[in-house]
């Protein structure tokens, strides 16, 4: 695994920074305060190709390979957190299920709109299943053209704007994984209701609502693999999606680094900049240590994706660690500002209220050690 991004990826990265500080730096505090993204730069975004990233070129995709789509998050979230979310659920577990487990008939009808910037969501999460989303409620009948869909979905990010629903549902009241199956949804079809945004601590620039499905009929061809194949399609999505949270984690990661080294070169107390002070220094030290680290794991995992070996276990350590680190890169960059860090005139605040979601969505932190504890025991026999 070559450590160092090649000419393209580098110059690729580069325009997606210039592009993060020059447009959506900007708007950042007004999209924080307002909620929503600015419609003036989701329109910039869809017109700068950020929506098909990871789509194949032959769907009018960008076709760029994980490595250097997770540094793109990873440049985005160094901005906006929000912002990258939005995108990397698009391009892993909105879009992911259509390209692996859609007929081709469906990738050629979807996926070029998706590309140009349809946004679509994943719908899994529902009131009474959180972790344990084996216990979805969501219900699908058999009907004479394909399925019938009743329940509720929770915490469904860019549902706001998506045109498009990944979403999985129980059919035949089969209990367990085997009786889930994964299914496609436009978001005019009759019965599918969206709910109003949820008032978040973070990511404020980021949607999420509730999804309410009353009979919504969909075609046979929109389920997506075979039925049953629901919560094997979630999960496969999610190792993916893993990948993203944890470039989003080191992304944000950085952007502490960053305020908090240049806020200790230019705060004095005592007649010296703060960055003289071991206690400041040692902070920032574990800080860009335990951040090299995250990104390392995050990477790997991203090569591993790439090179179509198999990166669950890889996805979830990436996960877990890079998510876990953003928190502590938080935590130690406002302390480093001190009272000013508390305060909305500094970034490190709206920084400190996004970094705490990575530790839940995307399977919790408490997720991501079961699944890398069950990988470990299998090699022992376990």
């Amino acid at each position: 695994m070559d450590f160092d991004l090649n000419e393209q990826q580098e110059m690729f990265t580069k325009g997606v920074r210039d592009f993060a500080r020059g447009e959506i730096a900007p708007r950042c505090a007004k999209m924080d305060a307002a909620g929503i993204i600015d419609p003036e730069l989701l329109d910039m975004v869809r017109d700068h190709g950020f929506f098909g990233l990871c789509f194949p070129e032959t769907y009018g995709g960008l076709g760029l390979d994980t490595v250097t789509y997770g540094r793109v998050v990873a440049e985005l979230a160094r901005v906006d957190a929000g912002v990258a979310i939005m995108v990397s659920v698009h391009n892993g577990v909105g879009s992911f299920p259509i390209l692996q487990f859609g007929s081709e008939e469906l990738r050629r009808e979807v996926l070029p709109r998706m590309s140009k910037g349809e946004l679509a969501s994943f719908c899994v999460t529902e009131p009474g299943a959180g972790s344990d989303a084996a216990s979805m409620t969501t219900r699908a009948e058999r009907t004479e053209t394909g399925y019938r869909l009743s329940g509720e979905k929770i915490w469904v990010t860019n549902g706001y704007h998506a045109q498009f629903f990944v979403v999985t549902a129980r059919l035949d009241n089969e209990p367990g994984h085997d009786g889930i199956s994964a299914f496609l949804v436009d978001r005019d079809t009759p019965g599918l209701m969206v709910g109003a945004k949820e008032d978040k601590m973070g990511l404020r620039s980021s949607d999420a609502v509730s999804l309410v499905l009353e009979n919504v009929d969909v075609p046979g061809a929109r389920r997506l693999g075979e039925e049953g194949d629901g919560f094997k399609i979630a999960m496969s999505a999610l190792d993916g999606g893993r990948i993203g949270v944890a470039y989003q984690s080191v992304g944000l990661a950085q952007a502490c680094l960053d305020v908090g080294a240049r806020y200790a070169i230019e705060r004095e107390q005592f007649g010296k900049p703060i960055a003289t002070k071991q206690a400041i220094q040692w902070m920032l030290a574990d800080l860009a240590t335990e951040l090299e680290q995250a990104r390392l794991l995050a990477d790997k995992a991203a090569w591993l994706k790439d090179q179509g070996r198999s990166y669950g276990r890889e996805a979830a350590m990436a996960k877990l660690a890079a998510s876990e680190m953003a928190g502590r890169a938080a935590d130690r960059a406002l302390q480093i500002h001190g009272g000013y860090g508390y305060s909305k005139d500094y970034d490190i605040e709206r920084y400190y209220r996004d970094a705490r979601v990575l530790r839940i969505y995307e399977g919790t932190s408490e997720i991501q050690r079961l699944v890398i504890a069950r990988s470990v025991l299998s090699e022992y026999g376990g």
